[in-house]
């Protein structure tokens, strides 16, 4: 192919080398040589600072200061020369004193100005670069005055061999090392560019494999990983359909079996609880029914008697199929709620207004004390079946002490009603089980009062509709029954 990664890679790493090559030597066709005389410039410079540093610090003729010079002068390959202001040698280093000292007097009086290059010039010293006729080599000077006004010339040669070398090997270990940095970069950079769309194309098949389908390729290029690049998002596309298809339908199977297995399920047990709740009224309506038609009770006393059991099952009865609707519209959504702010210390005060006289025939003490009004969100029709629950079952199961304390606790912005009856504590095994349809702890003593087990669930159903905590709590002396609503501001 016209763009094969392999061609790609070839062509990159080619020109690279060749680039580098080619940067070597322009490089040291261009700017070794100043280098290099910068260098010597530079060094001669240095050992100048020195000397004048013995002469203002007085250690011109100490073995110190003899030994690094020495060391400077091998070091560097320089000769040194210093003489007073009659001419007499003050320091020397290096081989033909005589020679030095013509070569100083002709630069001090201006006469070797023509076969010099000046450098760098300073009321203090001179920089130049001079061809000596006699050697015909090159030099690299440095001459001029020191503070105590002796004059002084150090000078080295621009063709010294091992000094050159040492040179040249620096400059080439610096071009090198930047050189190596730059092709790095480059390669960095380039390999990116190149395998970056082999990575992207790992991590879209890893995201596949976890059946996410919203990665794809995004690649502009028109080499062989563009092409895997759009077959695979192909291949996404094809699985992300097949894959929706298949859970659409297996969800849509899921939900039709489970909803038929719910719908028996509520149907099995609402015949068996209704049937079980309706089957002694029944029974009892039955017997007292055929007992009046056989002319059991002639008198009129007993006659009134099988007529009040008649009634009174008949209003059981029709109770629990009241509560039975009222429950199956909240279950199924049929009740819509109507969140409404009203002061729930009022809607409490008022329930009990009207349940006074039933606490009153039981001889029970109810207890409310809430006097400042308290505004909370919620339907406030529902609330108020719930409190009649609640308060209903604390009635029929108070005993001990005969009180009813009901307490409203504000608190993280709800407020929570406890309705707390005196009495036996419910089993624990019990605690979860109560607000199922037609559960009843104590069957027995529910049947005398007429409680159909439907009450706590309605409470549950409406709670749940409204999105709201509820619970009971057992105590030594007693239970609470607690709903929560949310506050509203006053």
């Amino acid at each position: 192919m016209r763009d094969s990664i392999r061609r790609q890679f070839a062509a990159i790493f080619i020109g690279l080398m060749a680039g580098t090559i080619l940067l070597n030597w322009f490089v040291n066709n261009t700017l070794l040589e100043r280098y290099y005389i910068r260098n010597k410039q530079d060094v001669l410079l240095k050992v100048y600072r020195e000397l004048q540093r013995a002469v203002d610090e007085g250690t011109l003729d100490s073995e110190d200061y003899d030994l690094a010079l020495q060391q400077s002068c091998a070091k560097y390959n320089l000769s040194v020369l210093v003489v007073d202001a009659n001419s007499r040698t003050v320091k020397i280093s290096g081989n033909d004193s005589d020679y030095m000292r013509r070569q100083l007097l002709q630069h001090v009086f201006m006469q070797s100005r023509e076969q010099s290059q000046v450098m760098e010039e300073t009321d203090r010293y001179v920089i130049q670069r001079i061809g000596d006729t006699m050697t015909r080599m090159e030099y690299i000077e440095i001459w001029g005055i020191l503070s105590n006004q002796d004059f002084f010339l150090i000078r080295t040669a621009l063709e010294g061999i091992q000094d050159s070398v040492r040179i040249a090997n620096q400059f080439l270990a610096y071009v090198g090392i930047l050189a190596a940095l730059a092709s790095g970069v480059i390669i960095w950079f380039v390999s990116r560019r190149i395998t970056s769309p082999i990575l992207q194309l790992a991590e879209i098949s890893r995201r596949m494999t976890h059946l996410d389908f919203e990665a794809r390729y995004e690649g502009k290029s028109h080499n062989e990983i563009a092409l895997l690049g759009e077959n695979i998002n192909k291949l996404s596309d094809t699985l992300e359909t097949t894959i929706s298809e298949l859970k659409t339908a297996n969800n849509e199977l899921k939900r039709d079996i489970q909803k038929k297995e719910q719908i028996d399920e509520m149907r099995r047990e609402f015949l068996s609880n209704v049937s079980h709740e309706l089957k002694t009224p029944i029974a009892l309506i039955q017997g007292y029914a055929e007992g009046l038609q056989e002319g059991l009770g002639d008198d009129p006393e007993s006659m009134q008697f099988y007529c009040g059991v008649i009634v009174d099952e008949a209003a059981r009865m029709n109770e629990m199929v009241k509560k039975l609707l009222t429950l199956n519209q909240l279950e199924s959504g049929g009740d819509q709620v109507t969140m409404e702010r009203f002061d729930i210390t009022a809607l409490i005060a008022n329930y009990l207004q009207s349940a006074r006289l039933l606490a009153q025939q039981e001889q029970i003490e109810v207890d409310f004390s809430q006097e400042q009004p308290i505004f909370v969100w919620g339907d406030e029709f529902m609330t108020e079946e719930v409190l009649t629950n609640y308060f209903s079952n604390a009635v029929h199961h108070c005993s001990g002490a005969r009180r009813i304390d009901i307490r409203i606790f504000c608190r993280e912005g709800h407020a929570r009603i406890n309705v707390f009856n005196t009495g036996t504590p419910i089993p624990e095994e019990s605690l979860p089980h109560l607000w199922e349809k037609f559960y009843k702890v104590d069957k027995a003593r529910t049947r005398e009062y007429g409680g159909s087990g439907i009450g706590l669930s309605i409470v549950k159903a409406v709670m749940d509709s409204m999105h709201q905590a509820f619970g009971v709590t057992n105590y030594e002396d007693g239970v609470c029954f607690w709903f929560e609503l949310e506050l509203a501001a006053e």
